[in-house]
């Protein structure tokens, strides 16, 4: 079985002292350099995915800014293909299709941040696509949200999209599973 990894959007503006830290981001992240060590071992393919907002109004992901940036802990390596997207879902706007199709994977692994945001929109995007998706639930973190004058806790946002994702588009696993199964 053949699998590929895509790497959403762990960038620098997520992280304690960036522009819009999410809750657990450090420790999602280092659940995905492991994961993605597991699959360079391997030899699989990955494919990293940056979210760059240029606009006047962004107030994170800025072009030209360190929180732009890709996090050193999966900081692309060698030909490990880089798309830039504008939009949520990863699909829209680039070629992430057309290369994973040219890797023909039977499997996507999908990890990254936001839960709530473009790990959810690409996740139920590659499904819809007919990928086979599985989803490292731990590699991902969320924000606190408000709603109605609610807070709701980041842990909660990113278990109520956990929970929407599991078995309906994609199938979930901890870090330790998918970095354990490679060779």
């Amino acid at each position: 079985m053949t699998r590929a990894l895509v790497i959403i959007d762990i960038q620098n503006d997520y992280f304690p002292g960036g522009a819009h830290p999410l809750v657990g981001s450090v420790a999602a992240a280092e659940r995905a350099s492991a994961v993605l060590a597991a699959f360079r071992e391997a030899g699989d393919p990955v494919v990293h995915i940056q979210h760059v907002w240029d606009a006047p109004d962004a107030s994170f992901m800025r072009p030209g800014t360190a929180g732009v940036e890709i996090h050193p802990l999966v900081a692309p390596a060698g030909d490990e293909p880089v798309l830039r997207k504008a939009e949520p879902n990863a699909f829209v706007g680039t070629s992430l299709e057309d290369t994973l199709r040219s890797l023909a994977p039977d499997e996507l692994v999908v990890l990254g941040m936001m839960s709530s945001m473009c790990v959810d929109s690409t996740v139920r995007a590659a499904s819809d696509l007919g990928f086979a998706v599985t989803l490292v639930h731990d590699a991902c973190a969320a924000p606190d949200l408000t709603f109605g004058g609610t807070t709701v806790p980041g842990e909660a946002v990113h278990a109520a999209f956990m929970a929407a994702l599991s078995g309906n588009f994609a199938t979930l696993v901890g870090a330790a599973e998918v970095a354990g199964s490679r060779p």
